[in-house]
């Protein structure tokens, strides 16, 4: 998987850079078919301690995952998303399943009345 990380209006340090494409590639084991991924990092203009934001976008044959978190640092973003999207994929994959089945089932059905 391509994992392409953009910092807005600041410059990433490298060490950030292979945090997120470190936690994005263990998304892998879920989901072996993700064709690319986006990272931005922004930090927000607020009072907050907690501005630190990481968006991920993921797109996978047909759909399009998106995940979104704020934090104090940007490695707990990238968890708190990272976590998001595995979820998604897990929800995504249940969905396709059973879709399938529910395929197959039919299938089975139609061949049993001729």
């Amino acid at each position: 998987m391509n994992i392409t990380v953009q910092a807005i209006k600041f410059d990433a340090d490298q060490k950030l850079v292979e945090f997120i494409k470190k936690k994005t590639a263990k998304l892998e084991q879920f989901l072996d078919n993700i064709i690319e991924g986006v990272c931005y990092l922004r930090l927000e203009n607020v009072d907050d301690e907690a501005n630190k934001v990481v968006e991920l976008k993921m797109n996978i044959p047909g759909n399009q995952l998106f995940a979104k978190a704020q934090a104090k640092s940007f490695e707990e973003a990238t968890d708190a998303a990272v976590e998001s999207l595995r979820r998604q994929i897990n929800k995504h994959k249940t969905k396709t399943r059973a879709t399938v089945s529910n395929h197959k089932e039919l299938l089975s059905d139609g061949e049993e009345e001729f």
